[in-house]
């Protein structure tokens, strides 16, 4: 099957309705139809106060499609300087571009540090564990959740510098195949991380080398 054919990404924070509108039909497919996590939408109270980021696909520097998204939001009033990330989802059509998953949570975290976040946190699949260690993320703990293990982890802010340019944010060169050949179920199932009531932290499926879906 082929997909478009894009000439590059850009990753950045949503600032127009189609690219939420667009970012939540992806989380719809992913943690409802592909992984069943949910029960038909994935929506939650933390929507109301997230910020949406997405990679969107690109032809001659116009925006076409969101392929990738992700949410970062503080862990409330009482900790203002604390953040979390969740529902990282990247399409299954593009999840051999490369860098789109990282990319995203490259830019979650600097921009979240650059309003002034101190801690970033994720919790994520077991099985992903030595990806986000690659990342500069350590391990702080293990928990179960929905009958999975997971490492609960902390960016290393000192590899994120803070990006003041979010709704800019990165582009990427787009790599030239695009074809489905095998594709991992996703990552990110976030729980209300402590903040969220069903999820709030990264939590990252299995993925080849690269990050794909998450909750």
């Amino acid at each position: 099957m082929q997909y478009p054919d894009y000439s590059d990404y850009t990753i950045k924070w949503a600032t127009l309705p189609w690219e939420v509108e667009q970012a939540h039909a992806l989380r719809r497919r992913v943690f409802c139809d592909e992984q069943g996590l949910f029960a038909g939408d994935d929506a939650d109270a933390t929507d109301g106060h997230a910020r949406t980021l997405v990679a969107l696909g690109n032809h001659g520097g116009w925006h076409q499609q969101v392929v990738g998204t992700v949410r970062i939001h503080r862990e409330g009033p009482a900790d203002e300087n604390l953040w979390y990330g969740s529902r990282l989802a990247v399409d299954p059509a593009f999840r051999t571009q490369g860098q789109l998953g990282s990319t995203l949570i490259k830019l979650a975290v600097s921009s979240a540090h650059a309003l002034g976040c101190q801690t970033f946190m994720a919790t994520v699949q077991i099985q992903n564990e030595p990806l986000f260690k690659r990342l500069n993320w350590r391990t702080h703990d293990y928990r179960d959740i929905q009958g999975l293990k997971h490492a609960v982890m902390q960016a290393d802010l000192a590899a994120y510098p803070p990006c003041f340019t979010p709704t800019s944010g990165f582009v990427l060169k787009a790599r030239k195949q695009h074809i489905h050949e095998h594709f991992w179920p996703g990552l990110l199932d976030a729980e209300q991380a402590q903040p969220l009531a069903q999820s709030a932290n990264l939590n990252l499926a299995r993925v080849p080398g690269e990050l794909k879906t998450a909750v």
